[in-house]
């Protein structure tokens, strides 16, 4: 699979571990930055991978920064992005099953590698269950582009005239 990451960095320790352990899955790792713990923003590469993923040059993504909100945050502004920062494995898993997240942010400062790993194979290995949850996804797209987020209703059938 191919997988962008990125990170700030506050991120970038644990964003080089992730990578690492991608590769050596065999995944395809296309790293967009930051190159070093030298301070920066977080923004512009979780920005750049988000966009990656919704262009369909990656199928998923994986965010890092201090906290893991910051690079969310920025990754959902992108549409057709749906990112969550998890925290454990089960998270992962059910913002895959129930709201197919194709962007994972993780917190450098509350987890840890190992918890890192666990996460991160969730995310991947879970499918995205549809069903219902197509239609919520459909409606956060539909609030994305500026509507309600309520489906569309029908119009009401207008009875027949008699014949005369």
């Amino acid at each position: 699979m191919r997988i962008v990451v990125g990170s700030d960095h506050a991120g970038f320790e644990l964003k080089e571990h992730v990578k690492a352990t991608l590769t050596a899955a065999g995944h395809d790792v296309v790293d967009v930055g930051t190159t070093s713990a030298e301070s920066t923003d977080y923004p512009p590469f979780a920005a750049k991978a988000a966009r990656a993923v919704a262009a369909g040059d990656a199928e998923r993504g994986v965010l890092v920064c201090g906290s893991g909100n910051g690079v969310t945050i920025t990754a959902n502004k992108v549409d057709g992005i749906r990112a969550v920062n998890a925290h454990d494995a089960d998270e992962a898993r059910r913002a895959r099953e129930h709201n197919g997240i194709n962007v994972l942010g993780l917190s450098q400062a509350r987890i840890a590698p190992t918890l890192a790993d666990d996460i991160v194979a969730a995310f991947l290995a879970t499918d995205f269950e549809g069903g219902r949850h197509e239609r919520r996804i459909n409606e956060i797209a539909d609030v994305e582009g500026g509507g309600d987020g309520f489906p569309p209703t029908a119009p009401a059938s207008s009875p027949v005239a008699p014949a005369s």
